[in-house]
């Protein structure tokens, strides 16, 4: 007579349960089936859409040349990279594209990376490890707060753009390597920090600063080179101190990313980043559609300023939104600007009502933003038009009103 014991539970089972928790809270994520449709449309899940949700700052993304750029480079190098950068994936449009990225920030050497995830993600572990002391801004992206921890280091979270704490932290550390690291432009908020100051506290303490510009590069400073250039430290400036970080799938309308800064701080990049050693390199078609994007935006001064005047144009018309709504509209003069709501359903309501009305603006929540600040993130682009941004305030103002009628009271 055999004996039938009964399956153990497995933690498996837990999962289904776990998704609908995270649903009941307002938190689950939906991927959208998206295709374009011309400047700032979209197809989404097969309805048109007014995007306001693309970091195609200069709405390069769909721009013939890049396109063209890609075609001819398949038909030279083909597809793939083939392999690692230190094996035989650093092709000669990798290597142009290098020497291109550094001439355009004005600093003395780049390298250029596959993903911004993985740039931050392996730099950080490469610089600073364990017994040394890492600063992080309370607000960073989720890549530097990931590259912080996979680097052992001993991490300080300093409040968002509070630098006298900072200075605090970095008085008290008694550690002799010391890396500062922060968002330029800050993702989720728009709000730029401010550079010099943070520079200088790096040199008072004997720290490196790690800046991550995904947002400025390409919309910031002359000829779009982005926040450091905005704040005069590149060129004959330019400080062994800092390590420059942008992504090249934003303003740049392709992908990847690249770190620049002092030679011998990029060669030890090189020579000490896993995600850059251990990782097949990007295809040199993706390389040389961004070279003729530099080209592009050092020329794009006309769409920076007609992003200049749609920013304008919308927190203007954001400001006679009515007060007793308690929606917070926060300061920003860049084409991320955030629009707080404040609870995961009532952001997520704003959300589909736009949606209903044919706008994409999306509501972004916890953990990305803090908890009680659930918000739509609003990104402008040089593919908008100022018909655009009205019917987007336009739509705004009915959201609004609807709210009122809801509340209660």
């Amino acid at each position: 007579m055999t004996s039938s014991t009964a399956p153990q539970p497995s933690w498996l089972d837990e999962i289904p349960a776990r998704l609908a928790d995270i649903e009941r809270a307002h938190l689950l994520r939906r991927r959208r089936v998206v295709e374009p449709a011309g400047g700032a449309r979209l197809w989404v899940d097969g309805q048109p859409m007014l995007a306001f949700c693309s970091n195609d700052y200069l709405g390069l993304a769909s721009h013939p040349d890049l396109a063209e750029a890609a075609r001819e480079a398949t038909h030279r190098f083909g597809v793939g990279a083939g392999g690692s950068p230190l094996v035989s994936g650093h092709s000669a449009a990798n290597d142009a594209l290098e020497h291109e990225l550094a001439a355009y920030v004005q600093l003395p050497r780049a390298l250029y990376f596959y993903a911004g995830y993985a740039t931050n993600t392996g730099i950080i572990p490469a610089l600073v490890g364990e017994g040394d002391a890492l600063f992080s801004d309370a607000l960073n992206h989720a890549c530097l707060i990931d590259g912080a921890r996979l680097s052992r280091a001993t991490i300080h979270r300093y409040p968002h753009a509070d630098l006298a704490a900072l200075e605090a932290q970095l008085a008290a550390s008694p550690a002799r390597r010391k890396l500062v690291i922060s968002d330029a432009v800050f993702s989720m908020d728009g709000d730029l920090i401010d550079i010099p100051a943070l520079l200088a506290l790096c040199e008072r303490h004997d720290a490196l600063l790690l800046l991550d510009d995904a947002h400025g590069f390409g919309v910031l400073g002359p000829e779009g080179r982005g926040s450091l250039a905005q704040a005069g430290l590149t060129g004959a400036t330019a400080s062994r101190r800092v390590l420059y970080m942008a992504t090249l799938g934003k303003a740049a309308g392709v992908a990847g990313a690249f770190v620049a800064g002092d030679t011998a701080l990029i060669e030890w990049l090189l020579q000490k980043t896993r995600t850059y050693i251990f990782a097949t390199a990007a295809p040199p078609l993706l390389a040389s559609a961004l070279r003729q994007s530099l080209q592009l935006m050092a020329a794009a001064d006309d769409r920076r300023a007609h992003l200049g005047r749609l920013i304008a144009q919308l927190r203007q018309g954001l400001a006679t939104l009515p007060a007793q709504l308690g929606w917070h509209l926060l300061p920003s003069h860049t084409p991320v600007q955030a629009l707080v709501i404040g609870s995961n359903e009532a952001a997520l309501a704003v959300m589909e009502s736009l949606r209903l009305q044919g706008l994409w603006v999306p509501a972004i929540r916890p953990p990305t933003v803090p908890v009680g600040t659930a918000r739509l993130r609003i990104a402008l682009s040089a593919a908008h038009t100022e018909a655009d941004v009205d019917q987007l305030l336009v739509a705004l103002e009915r959201c609004a009103q609807h709210a009122l009628t809801r509340a209660p009271g």
